[in-house]
């Protein structure tokens, strides 16, 4: 377990696609629970950050580690408030993870740590493969395009990328950046495709790109994902 890192996971009870979303049962567990829990293995040093009591009082089920904060645009501003609320140093390694990911590989938290300290970048997240042609046309399959040296060029969720992957929503940073990306203002782009990490790059913050090769099961957007969240499980 790694204690030098803080692992946060943004959560709102909103959600377009699923109705409160975050509760949802996945085979006895609500979907927080369960990327709460899987996180817990890495650190015990996470959070779920929430505007909702009843996501607060679900969490308080199985951990007191939950923070209230007030209602945001986006999960960066939201994790920022709880990380200021913890009172964490400026070096303080915080991942961003989203609350719709529960199956998030333990061996891909400690290869985006390492690549973090290995890379010059101002922020970090991850790729993987493209599992179908449907991916580059599914608007919940958010596409990442990188130069060479894997550093994201462009993030979009349909998109004519010449070589397209796969973006997973994590993101991990120093305390100090954190608090530069919120106190940028949000722009244009990130309002139209809500898609936060384009605040970053057009403000010229460098997000390297951690290529992960293993299986990840897909996040859960759409009630064809909770129902597949189910299979994998069972067969786990």
């Amino acid at each position: 377990m790694n204690e030098s890192i803080y692992i946060l996971i943004p959560s709102r009870i909103g959600s377009t696609r699923i109705k409160n979303k975050p509760l949802i049962d996945i085979n006895g567990e609500t979907l927080i629970q369960r990327v709460f829990k899987n996180a817990l293995n890495i650190s015990s040093n996470t959070y779920v950050a929430t505007d909702s009591e009843k996501i607060k009082d679900n969490i308080l089920k199985i951990s007191s580690n939950v923070i209230m904060t007030s209602d945001h645009i986006s999960g960066t501003d939201r994790i920022y408030e709880a990380a200021n609320k913890l009172n964490l140093p400026d070096d303080t390694f915080i991942l961003n993870l989203q609350g719709d990911e529960p199956f998030i590989p333990k061996e891909l938290i400690y290869q985006v740590i390492n690549d973090f300290n290995d890379n010059d970048c101002d922020v970090i997240t991850v790729s993987t493969k493209i599992k179908t042609n449907d991916d580059i046309s599914d608007p919940n399959c958010v596409l990442v395009e990188t130069d060479n040296s894997m550093y994201a060029k462009n993030f979009a969720r349909v998109g004519n990328f010449s070589n397209p992957m796969r973006h997973i929503g994590i993101y991990g940073y120093s305390y100090k950046i954190l608090n530069n990306l919120v106190n940028l203002e949000p722009t244009k782009s990130e309002l139209e495709f809500k898609l936060e990490q384009l605040r970053f790059l057009e403000n010229n913050y460098s997000i390297y790109v951690s290529y992960y090769d293993g299986n990840i099961p897909n996040g859960i957007d759409t009630e064809q994902d909770v129902i597949a969240a189910s299979k994998y499980l069972q067969n786990k």
